[in-house]
């Protein structure tokens, strides 16, 4: 009964603050419609922490959806499991003069399992519920309160939840004891939080109102950068009876340090295999390696999430038993090997995959959704990548290099750097050996040496595919007219900076323009590049590059004797601060020897520079299709 008069009362609070419960679509500013899908008419995240393990987030939403791009905003969709749980789903549907259509039941609400393909265990379940209104443009209205019995994770605040759009109100309340210390990081927002005080609780409050839809651009920074966004983050908090304080990124390594207390211990027949592999070895790196190898050899990548196992590896003798284990598991389970070889090696955890620039190093918090090793040695650094079983040893890649980690040392957590991967690793050399013949077919052998970041793609091809199957791939991305594929082969070499040799042998049609007695050659045969870029009126927000990379092109086309040539492309030099390139086509006797090289910078670039990196790109698309032209002797 409690509960139904608070409901009660919220929700007559909110229609005062939602507009008297105008939901017609007349209702909203024109301002607010400008390039917008959806329109926040009314939101409120209200985040109360009741004690050190007890919290509570209620979301209250008002979306009017304008059209079929809006229409992902549009749905209820919440996870639960054994942490947290959800204590209810209201809804309701408006058409667009504001009229209740329908309001949710109980029954229309979905529950499944939220475990994925590559789970082997997880206690994730989802509820989840859409209207699938349809008819333009509709508004949805969603209540939805979580209770958790932890205080580990706090929910952010980014009221502008993506490009296009636009928001009429919104609010982030935060109410906590009052001898509590929350943290907070605000961006894009003028001045400090309201603050209340009542009842021994006290309370931090952001709105935000009348705030246009933005149109995101072409390699900008973190969204969070470019609009109003809140961060807030616990200082004591506990999960499943641990406790940790989050204040600084040292006490937070000593709680994940706590979670690996005792776990590292190894089955006796596995410490004898380690000895086996590493007596004798005087070298670090070599024992890291057969380790790791042994390691790939024997486990797979499962992921296992139940209760605090979301942050907690199962200890070494389970993988050891069992043969997989997470990225917690696998890593915690290296680092025993490495132990018992006399290696010291570091738990590490860390953001991986993209966003890897939306770090907030200055602010202590949980970012983090995997798990690594760092072996430190006296004269080396070596990390480890333990969920795959073909990635070498020392690489990190684009997955987890060149981005903060936290590593859990004996005392506390280090923020640390992982290794970068520049435009001098990231290479791919390419030699085109080619013969063309009188209608203006072509014969092609390719060797190509690809390295680090320049390898990964076709890394997962050929360790994940069927040799069919990356024939298959082979015939549908090089970007020639009608070929086919005669042979391939690849060798990869595995270090911390990973090689694969790649060589084709390749037929293609029409791949020379034959008129009359000229043929149109482009001396670039495989490489061009696809990158083509409009230039900007206006630019708003920095420019942010992330991947570097060097290719460099050889090829030497061999001609129908006869021929000499009419009409040669000029040499072509172009560098500023995002790169580098230089083209060169020369013809000797009934050969076109021609040279390529392309180097990619990154780093972060004033909005002012944008229009420059459009020439740029603009001038190598253009060069990449120049043409050698050739005419028969008479």
């Amino acid at each position: 009964m409690r509960q139904i008069l608070c409901m009660f009362l919220c929700a007559a609070a909110l229609s005062v603050q939602a507009g008297d419960g105008n939901y017609a679509v007349s209702a909203i500013p024109v301002v607010l419609m400008k390039n917008a899908n959806v329109v926040i008419r009314f939101e409120e995240t209200r985040f109360t922490i009741k004690s050190i393990n007890k919290t509570n987030l209620y979301h209250h939403y008002i979306f009017t959806i304008l059209n079929e791009n809006g229409d992902r905003f549009a749905k209820a969709v919440e996870d639960y499991d054994k942490l947290h749980s959800i204590d209810y789903i209201d809804g309701n549907l408006y058409d667009a003069g504001g009229k209740k259509v329908k309001s949710l039941k109980k029954s229309d609400i979905k529950d499944f399992s939220g475990t994925s393909e590559s789970s082997l265990a997880d206690d994730n379940r989802i509820k989840a519920h859409d209207f699938y209104c349809r008819v333009y443009p509709y508004t949805v209205e969603y209540e939805v309160s979580i209770d958790y019995n932890h205080s580990m994770y706090f929910p952010e605040w980014k009221p502008l939840t993506g490009e296009f759009v636009s928001v009429e109100y919104s609010k982030f309340k935060v109410a906590f004891p009052q001898d509590y210390t929350l943290r907070y990081k605000a961006y894009n927002y003028q001045g400090g939080p309201q603050e209340q005080i009542e009842k021994g609780e006290k309370s931090f409050i952001w709105e935000l109102k009348n705030q246009p839809a933005i149109e995101g651009e072409y390699a900008s920074p973190p969204w969070y950068e470019i609009t109003p966004a809140v961060f807030i983050a616990p200082t004591k908090f506990e999960v499943q009876g641990y406790v940790g304080d989050m204040s600084t990124w040292k006490d937070f390594g000593k709680f994940r340090q706590a979670l690996l207390g005792g776990r590292d211990v190894l089955p006796e027949a596995i410490r004898q295999k380690v000895h086996q592999l590493t007596d004798g070895v005087s070298d670090t790196r070599e024992k890291v390696t057969r380790l790791y190898r042994f390691m790939q050899d024997n486990t797979h990548y499962i992921s296992i999430q139940l209760g605090i196992g979301g942050w907690q590896p199962f200890d070494a003798s389970y993988v050891a038993a069992k043969k997989y284990g997470d990225c917690k598991a696998l890593s915690n389970f290296m680092g025993a090997l490495l132990k018992e070889a006399g290696i010291k090696a570091c738990y590490t955890v860390i953001k991986a995959g993209s966003g890897k620039t939306a770090f907030r190093d200055n602010f202590p918090s949980n970012q983090f959704n995997h798990a690594i090793l760092c072996v430190v040695d006296k004269a080396d650094t070596i990390w480890l990548e333990c969920t795959s079983q073909t990635v070498s040893a020392g690489y990190m890649g684009s997955f987890t290099g060149n981005r903060y980690a936290l590593m859990i040392t004996d005392e506390g957590g280090v923020l640390v750097r992982t290794p970068k991967y520049g435009y001098k690793d990231n290479l791919q050399n390419r030699i085109v050996k080619a013969v063309v013949d009188e209608t203006g077919n072509v014969l092609i052998n390719a060797a190509t040496t690809y390295r680090a970041e320049q390898q990964e793609e076709l890394h997962g091809i050929i360790n994940g595919l069927s040799k069919e199957k990356v024939m298959e791939v082979l015939k549908e991305q090089l970007d020639l007219p009608q070929y086919d594929v005669i042979k391939y082969d690849y060798k990869e070499t595995s270090s911390a900076m990973p090689v694969i040799r790649e060589t084709l042998q390749l037929s293609a049609t029409n791949y020379a323009q034959v008129s009359g007695k000229r043929i149109f050659i482009a001396p670039n045969i495989l490489s061009s590049t696809h990158f083509k870029m409009m230039p900007a009126e206006s630019r708003r927000y920095d420019v942010v590059l992330e991947y570097e990379y060097t290719d460099v092109d050889s090829a030497e086309i061999q001609l129908p004797a006869g021929y000499i040539p009419e009409s040669l492309p000029e040499p072509v030099a172009l560098e500023n601060k995002f790169g580098k390139y230089t083209a060169t086509v020369k013809v000797e006797g009934t050969a076109i020897t021609y040279y390529r090289r392309l180097e990619k910078y990154g780093g972060r670039f004033p909005a002012a520079e944008y229009n420059n990196l459009v020439k740029f790109w603009q001038q190598v698309y253009k060069a990449d299709r120049t043409k050698v032209v050739m005419v028969r002797k008479e």
